[in-house]
């Protein structure tokens, strides 16, 4: 059904069409399940202690509150991530703030964490029946208002609040759309944030009879020192896993766009070749045992399985959704599948 409404949705605003996208899927996973697409055959992947029924997932921003769980995981996602959720609530910034880049399959968001507020992210997840195998990670940042200097509370809060409803939490340190959020990345405050929380995460493992994994997702845009210098903190301090990139403030790639100039961060098709160095080089920095989630311009099954070449154990997409529709999901299992499942160079064909 996609390709039929593409047209039609790229005729509204962006914002507009992303609403109505949602309320859809929600009258189709209710009313006519069969106009969703077939869910595609497991492909177990085991990471952060998991187990994944395949390795590709949604990344957050698509559902901010988590209102449209089941919808969402009945595409066929191994996982899907709602958020980024605050501790109190928030309208972001002034629209327009989303602006589709078709010439170039981009998308450029400024949307600014607007969202209900994590109470109301907790009751949209109790409600919600996850009747299906995918699983539900969580992805917490802090209000606009609240200075770095005591930004770990926000975060506190926000997974003390959902670590009982998450299979993973994510913290969200590197959007562009939030003033001062990505010198959170710096050494010295990763370093003590990141400590802090990983010191709760254990409390609340304890608390509450099961350690919930905790992630951190890292921009695109660090230099190598930065990349080199992160790698070192988040594995001295352990952390379960890393996603690599959020979106980028570089406009290589877009240039002469008429859109390209507006502020925010620009994801899509321009975004693959930068996301996936970042994530080959935290791989190659990173002890084994911390997975990646590549993320970053999947438009097609050849772009997931670039990222599973880079290191990446699982991978997540959105804005290729907005330009190939949910048949992305299963064409990135079948794919990752082929590559998994190939045969190794030198072995006899099949039917020698």
């Amino acid at each position: 059904m996609y390709p039929l409404a593409r047209p039609l949705l790229f005729g509204l605003d962006a914002e507009r069409a992303h609403g109505l996208t949602l309320q859809a899927l929600d009258w189709a996973h209710a009313r006519a399940p069969s106009l969703l697409p077939s869910t595609p055959a497991p492909l177990p992947t085991r990471a952060f202690g998991l187990e994944f029924p395949n390795p590709v997932g949604l990344a957050a921003g698509l559902d901010k509150d988590g209102a449209h769980i089941d919808a969402l995981l009945a595409l066929g996602f191994g996982f899907i991530e709602i958020g980024t959720v605050t501790p109190r609530p928030q309208p972001g910034n002034p629209a327009p703030r989303l602006f589709r880049l078709p010439r170039h399959r981009a998308v450029i968001n400024r949307m600014g964490f607007n969202n209900g507020g994590v109470d109301v992210l907790v009751r949209n997840v109790e409600r919600a029946r996850r009747s299906g195998p995918g699983l539900l990670g969580i992805n917490i940042g802090k209000n606009k208002d609240t200075p770095n200097a005591i930004a770990a509370g926000d975060y506190m809060y926000g997974l003390s609040r959902v670590y009982g409803l998450a299979d993973y939490v994510t913290i969200n340190i590197s959007s562009p759309n939030t003033a001062g959020l990505r010198e959170l990345q710096e050494e010295q405050q990763l370093r003590q944030l990141v400590g802090t929380l990983r010191e709760e995460q254990e409390r609340l493992g304890a608390k509450h009879g099961r350690r919930v994994p905790m992630l951190v997702k890292i921009a695109p845009d660090l230099s190598e020192r930065d990349i080199e210098a992160c790698a070192r903190v988040l594995g001295e301090l352990q952390v379960d896993g890393v996603i690599a990139t959020n979106t980028t403030t570089s406009r290589e790639g877009v240039e002469g766009d008429r859109l390209a100039d507006q502020a925010g961060g620009l994801s899509g098709a321009p975004l693959l070749a930068r996301s996936t160095t970042v994530l080959r080089m935290m791989r190659t920095r990173l002890p084994e045992s911390i997975p990646l989630v590549g993320v970053g311009g999947i438009l097609s099954g050849a772009d997931a399985v670039a990222k599973f070449a880079a290191g990446a154990t699982l991978v997540q997409c959105y804005s290729g959704l907005v330009y190939r529709g949910p048949g992305l999901v299963g064409e990135c299992v079948e794919a990752i599948r082929r590559r998994r499942f190939a045969p190794s160079r030198g072995s006899l064909p099949p039917d020698a």
